[in-house]
């Protein structure tokens, strides 16, 4: 089994790139995540990772100079960088010290999935024979292919992924386009055949149902995960999504 380290100072970024791939289906039994420069080369040195993933500013230091220490200390691992900033100074440190690739935020799944396979067959001598690639090709709200949508829809379904957790909206993403947010609203309508709004919320439930489902933490805790720091308007949400309160779909378990 491959062992993994995702390294970022934003902890709503290391549970969304836990749950980007099915990490398990390509052999990685082991998973874990640092917020810290120091950390990041404490764990690498204990765990001695296949993987490595690094965001390229971890606090006020970099992710290229964590893998050059790394590769000082002749710690075997393979290495991505992932950013917010398309800075090409940033990509050429990242290939510098011998990163595989050099992915912008939000990070696009596929091109995660096809990154971690070339190195698994390539670098790591391993299969990708058991992997099931259907599910990570729709959406598990609209149940199409990601495909047969646009690219601009593709992309802001990618932000809602990548930051379902924190306080997002139509107008927001709108703004990073460029474009007006009532503009934008009816072209994600006429194509996804759902509200910008709605979409949100079916995610935060999807990933609601997740957690409750497979770890026994607090309700309040995963609202929170998930985007609501008011726990009735979670509890209403998640009733009118699922016909159940949290509680009732923890105990059918």
């Amino acid at each position: 089994m491959y062992k993994l380290l995702i390294v970022d100072d934003e902890p709503q970024i290391l549970e969304g790139m836990k749950r980007t791939l099915d990490w398990e289906s390509y052999g990685f039994g082991h998973i874990e995540t640092c917020e810290t420069f120091e950390g990041a080369i404490s764990k690498a040195v204990v765990q001695l990772p296949d993987l490595a993933i690094f965001d390229v500013c971890i606090g006020k230091q970099r992710g290229y100079d964590a893998i050059h220490k790394l590769n000082e200390l002749r710690i075997p691992s393979k290495y991505i960088i992932m950013s917010g900033y398309g800075e090409f100074q940033y990509a050429l440190e990242a290939l510098r010290c011998g990163a595989k690739d050099y992915l912008l935020k939000p990070v696009d799944r596929t091109k995660l999935q096809h990154l971690v396979e070339k190195i698994i067959v390539e670098d790591l001598h391993g299969t990708i024979n058991g992997v099931d690639r259907g599910d990570l090709d729709i959406d598990p709200v609209l149940g199409v292919r990601y495909d047969s949508l646009s690219k601009l829809i593709n992309r802001i379904l990618l932000i809602v992924k990548a930051e379902y957790a924190q306080n997002l909206s139509l107008k927001s993403v709108a703004e990073r386009f460029r474009m007006n947010g009532t503009y934008l609203g009816q072209l994600f309508l006429k194509e996804t055949q759902k509200k910008f709004s709605e979409y949100l919320m079916a995610y935060r439930m999807l990933r609601a149902q997740e957690r409750i489902q497979s770890t026994d933490e607090k309700i309040v805790s995963i609202a929170l995960s998930v985007g609501y720091p008011n726990l009735n308007y979670f509890y209403s949400h998640f009733h009118a999504y699922f016909g159940k309160s949290p509680s009732d779909l923890r105990r059918r378990e």
